[in-house]
């Protein structure tokens, strides 16, 4: 006799572990008894199970397919009601909220707030952005953005970035050009729907946000667990407008890619690594800023010696001077 799993009393949402392993039951054997299925009634409520129109004493099991589709459907009804009382919510809320953030509770806000943790920092971030209507700006290095956290934390943005975008406000995000063309990067702007836009650069500073131009997060630390939430409207300001600084000198990715010509053989990426080459820098730091692994920045910087005919190190920095490929409007 097979022993099912003891049933624990739960929400109508989801069947609990007694339940999957009664409904694969009914699946191996076509179908299970009424009185076996009783202790476990949520296969029942959530339509596992259903009456067996040849023998009323049993039940058969709803096609696997069917069920998870219905499930999954019914899941996408509950997210966008979600969001549709989060914009009712934000739209009740944010005359209010600016009002109290002109009061008494603004001026208990420190100018600058330490955040450490993983956890406060997307606290406070989530909450600055529930309170944003305008804009949101964004420098995002190439630093944990293709491993595992930076996949958890694009989940996370997704769901408040968009809320914004419902609001009517709009994003500008500036990466490295080394992430033109991640997956993760690519699958962000095949989700969002809104005012997005997105650019790149050779370099780009540490990871910034802007929330409206009210208040700024950095990072404080090099492992990303801690960061500093800035209020202080002259430091907002600073960081806004370096940003404005750089987006103007960035080259579009989205919605509209415009791709970055070659110069008598050389690349962007070389050319970009030949200015660090001629300022001395090792291999492993023209790596690092410019977002790609030293194996990489290697093959670069050979190709870029066969392209000038270069022997050596010492040679390809006074090849370069000479090529002409780093001056101003080549």
């Amino acid at each position: 006799m097979t022993t099912t799993a003891a049933h624990v009393p739960h929400g109508p949402d989801d069947p609990c572990p007694a339940g999957i392993e009664l409904y694969g039951r009914a699946l191996r054997e076509g179908g299970i008894g009424r009185r076996d299925a009783s202790p476990v009634p949520c296969l029942r409520e959530t339509g596992l199970l259903r009456a067996d129109p040849r023998d009323p004493a049993r039940l058969e099991a709803v096609s696997p397919a069917l069920a998870l589709h219905r499930m999954l459907r019914a899941t996408t009804d509950r997210v966008v009601h979600a969001r549709q009382r989060e914009a009712r919510l934000a739209e009740a809320f944010v005359p209010l909220l600016r009002i109290d953030g002109r009061g008494a509770a603004a001026a208990e806000r420190p100018a600058i707030r330490v955040l450490s943790g993983t956890g406060p920092i997307n606290e406070a971030i989530t909450e600055a952005m529930t309170g944003a209507v305008r804009e949101l700006l964004c420098v995002q290095p190439n630093v944990h953005y293709s491993d595992s956290r930076g996949a958890a934390a694009q989940v996370v943005a997704m769901g408040r970035d968009q809320a914004l975008l419902d609001r009517g406000g709009r994003i500008r995000t500036l990466y490295q050009h080394t992430q033109r063309h991640m997956p993760l990067v690519l699958a962000r702007y095949e989700q969002l729907r809104g005012d997005a836009e997105a650019r790149s650069l050779d370099e780009v500073t540490d990871r910034l946000i802007v929330a409206d131009r009210d208040v700024a997060f950095v990072p404080a630390g090099e492992d990303g667990t801690l960061a500093l939430e800035v209020r202080h409207p002259a430091l907002v300001e600073f960081l806004a407008d370096t940003f404005d600084r750089l987006w103007w000198q960035a080259t579009p990715m989205y919605p509209q890619t415009v791709h970055r010509p070659s110069l008598n053989g050389i690349t962007p990426r070389q050319r970009a690594i030949a200015g660090l080459l001629v300022e001395g820098h090792t291999d492993a730091v023209i790596a690092d800023r410019l977002g790609m692994n030293i194996r990489t920045a290697r093959v670069h910087i050979a190709k870029l010696a066969a392209t000038l005919g270069s022997d050596s190190r010492a040679q390809l920095g006074y090849l370069i001077g000479r090529s002409g490929i780093l001056d101003r409007g080549a």
